[in-house]
């Protein structure tokens, strides 16, 4: 059986911060001055008060043991998920002292909300034998479809006489025209339902702006976007995968319709990217018995982070059921059976020159995919002029850190981490460079999140 309540270190409790706010506010709360009342439960479900201004101390509990997920609950005001407190209490929980004691019985105020909250999961499940409205009426939806995908083609037409119009006149033209032409452009393929489609072209936008060799970053991006329309307008012609990615591209939804994994997942890495309307959370996890790399999507409202949460370097039993597309690395988080625990694993690592031809070969699956999940192998962090690179220790070939990883905090923490020596680093690797995510010092280190 899988080891339950299993005590989560510092940075993995860190991984869960929203923000780098919240981190900063939920350090100063690992301490156990402002708290009372702490304890926890062998399942991994931890509670506590904590001081605030007011004069009722702030009531919060942490379920990290529920199969159907994480939750967080405090009577803050916060509205970020999860908020100061619970990182607070996860930290001193972390701590391993007995400042939060396992007792056998939570608190009345906790032990009611986990009630609820279980029995709220359990009433969510469909009853067997059930089917909801769309399978109910599937020619409805077929009809939905098709009204859909004329829209999308009539938008995708659209779009290739824009770009026929653009080279027409001269890239030149481009930069002149500022951000308008682009965001109206975009908007129109909004209006057509193709979101993945307007999001390209707001890329677009940005390009000319982007300093020297922007006309031909530029076209390059719009030969990728007309690669794109193409496929969907001749999709019929195109394999049933390569037809699949084109879809999902575009920007219809798709499902998981690959049958479940069952497998123990170890959780590679965790992030967010934020813009002005969605959060979305990256989760990278590694199969520890089938050798796959699944990656979990989770999305949360303009200002609030989503709900899923995973624990960088521990591991969960659980189903994943792929989706369709060539080159897919995305899963559904299906049934879990355990809580989090501790697996003394790594995914197996490759040499700098093996991950930039992983990424070659699945460009022939999927031309516009950005980066391919990679495990590099005895790498060191290597100085070059005023950016940085990854070199492998025993061989002359090295890859250039994105500048996105170049502007992270965690680029220091891998410098840091190898010190000259050889690590072992989970990262994204594609045509602007690595991304390095967590890294494994030599020996039986705990992961290091890095982003």
């Amino acid at each position: 059986m899988t080891q339950q309540g299993v005590r989560w270190s510092a940075d993995q409790v860190l991984a869960l911060a929203p923000d780098t706010a919240s981190r900063k506010a939920g350090s100063k709360l690992g301490a156990a001055g402002p708290w009372s009342g702490a304890g926890s439960s062998e399942e991994g479900t931890v509670w506590g008060l904590c001081k605030g201004s007011g004069s009722k101390p702030y009531q919060t509990i942490v379920d990290l043991a529920d199969p159907a997920g994480a939750a967080y609950k405090c009577s803050c005001p916060s509205r970020k998920f999860p908020c100061k407190h619970a990182l607070g209490l996860l930290l001193l929980w972390a701590g391993g002292d007995d400042t939060v004691p396992t007792v056998e019985r939570p608190p009345d105020w906790a032990e009611q909300w986990l009630t609820g909250r279980r029995q709220r999961a359990e009433d969510k499940r469909p009853a067997g034998g059930g089917s909801s409205a769309a399978a109910a009426d599937p020619e409805a939806a077929r009809r939905r479809a098709e009204k859909r995908a004329e829209r999308v083609t009539a938008g995708a037409t659209e779009l290739e006489q824009r770009l026929s119009d653009l080279l027409r006149g001269g890239l030149a033209a481009a930069e002149q025209a500022g951000y308008g032409l682009w965001e109206e452009t975009a908007a129109r393929m909004v209006d057509a339902q193709a979101p993945g489609l307007a999001a390209r072209v707001r890329e677009l936008g940005s390009i000319p702006a982007s300093g020297p060799g922007w006309p031909v970053r530029l076209l390059e991006e719009c030969a990728l976007l007309h690669l794109l329309d193409q496929g969907w307008l001749r999709r019929e012609r195109l394999p049933d995968e390569l037809a699949a990615t084109v879809r999902s591209r575009v920007g219809l939804p798709t499902a998981a319709d690959g049958p479940p994994v069952r497998d123990r997942w170890l959780v590679l890495a965790q992030y967010d990217t934020v813009d002005a309307k969605l959060t979305t959370r990256r989760i990278w996890l590694h199969g520890a018995d089938s050798g796959r790399t699944a990656l979990l999507l989770s999305y949360g409202a303009a200002g609030r982070a989503p709900e899923l949460t995973l624990p960088v370097g521990l591991a969960l039993e659980a189903e994943l059921a792929a989706y369709s597309g060539a080159a897919q690395h995305r899963a559904a988080l299906g049934e879990r059976f355990a809580a989090p625990a501790h697996l003394p694993i790594r995914p197996p690592g490759v040499t700098t020159a093996q991950a930039a031809a992983r990424y070659g070969e699945a460009l022939r699956e999927d031309p516009w995919l950005e980066s391919v999940p990679v495990t590099l192998d005895r790498v060191v962090t290597v100085p070059d002029g005023d950016s940085w690179q990854l070199a492998d220790a025993d061989q002359e070939s090295a890859l250039p850190l994105t500048s996105a990883a170049r502007s992270r905090p965690g680029l220091w923490r891998l410098v840091a981490l190898s010190g000259g020596a050889p690590v072992t680093v989970f990262g994204e690797c594609g045509h602007r460079g690595f991304t390095p995510l967590t890294a494994w010092p030599q020996g039986a280190g705990e992961a290091v999140p890095l982003c």
